[in-house]
């Protein structure tokens, strides 16, 4: 009787022993879906930092001017018409009173039309009478040569670009007294005009100063451009080209 006891007893307590394991097995499995371990990894999926891009330099910084390079004659002529090439090259005059900058007198600068080097200032243009553009001086007078010319027979003063060593006009000692006294007369053909609300956007922004500067008014009143009487304007027009 007592081996059957033990028996029994031995059995009750394998019975227990598999179910005890049996319930372990499945509550692992039942927990394994909650367990971190489970979880993708919060470090490896985690986007790599993105390197702050810069910012569009074309829209904060003020655009640069090329560099000129000196053109052949043959790239002269496909760049220019026919009057600027004659002008420019050959040292022709224009028409006056019907050339595009005579009677033109918006805020903005002048420049080479072959080089692109700034040569006049709006500020300094005035209605001389002669019929072409004239101004009291230049922007920058070490981008101008001068030059003793006899082509109507006497001696003038020939202006040329220095940079594209190209001829803009004649220079006389008769301009405003009131601003140095002289006359650059200039062709229009010889001129590329560039509004002053364009400069930055065209690589001038560094001569937007001359306009901040600039004074309309005085006393009270807004000044007009220098204009000169028709017996000067007729004596200049008799003695000129530009």
């Amino acid at each position: 009787m007592s081996k059957l006891y033990l028996l029994t007893a031995v059995l009750v307590i394998g019975t227990g022993m598999i179910w005890y394991n049996l319930d372990q097995n499945l509550a692992s499995q039942s927990d394994s879906t909650l367990h971190p371990l489970s979880e993708p990894n919060p470090v490896s999926n985690l986007e790599e930092p993105t390197a702050p891009q810069d910012e569009d330099k074309s829209a904060t910084e003020e655009k640069k001017r090329k560099p000129y390079v000196p053109l052949s004659d043959k790239e002269l002529k496909k760049k220019l018409t026919r009057l600027q090439y004659d002008v420019t090259q050959n040292e022709a005059t224009e028409r006056p009173w019907t050339n595009k900058y005579d009677k033109h007198f918006k805020d903005g600068i002048y420049v080479c039309i072959i080089s692109g080097e700034p040569l006049f200032s709006s500020l300094d243009k005035y209605d001389s009478g002669c019929g072409w553009p004239a101004f009291t001086k230049p922007i920058d007078k070490n981008e101008f040569t001068t030059r003793t010319d006899y082509h109507l027979g006497y001696a003038r003063t020939e202006v040329r670009a220095k940079t594209a060593d190209s001829h803009l006009g004649h220079v006389f000692p008769d301009g405003p007294k009131d601003r140095g006294g002289l006359r650059f007369c200039i062709n229009s053909a010889s001129l590329r005009f560039i509004p002053k609300d364009k400069l930055a956007e065209e690589g001038y922004g560094e001569y937007l100063g001359l306009f901040e500067k600039k004074s309309d008014k005085k006393d009270g009143k807004e000044k007009k451009p220098a204009t000169q009487s028709p017996t000067e304007a007729g004596k200049k027009q008799a003695s000129d080209q530009g």
